[in-house]
């Protein structure tokens, strides 16, 4: 599922993404890594606030539509 569709407080593992490869790059810079677990610590219509690597990042939802996560 994408990470966009992700609950407050849910816990998430990153599998792959979905896009160009500059946004994927800019993602990976940012710590989204395929394996790395990531948190939502915030939730609202325009976007997300979360927690991964010990960092809390606010992404908006059409960036974290392109991160595919499991459980």
């Amino acid at each position: 599922m994408a990470l966009s569709m992700a609950l407050n407080g849910e816990t998430k593992v990153i599998q792959r993404f979905i896009g160009r490869e500059d946004v994927i790059t800019r993602l990976r810079e940012m710590g989204f890594v395929p394996g790395e677990m990531v948190q939502v610590v915030g939730n609202n219509p325009s976007g997300l606030i979360l927690l991964v690597k010990g960092v809390k990042v606010a992404l908006d939802r059409s960036l974290a539509s392109r991160i595919i996560v499991c459980d």
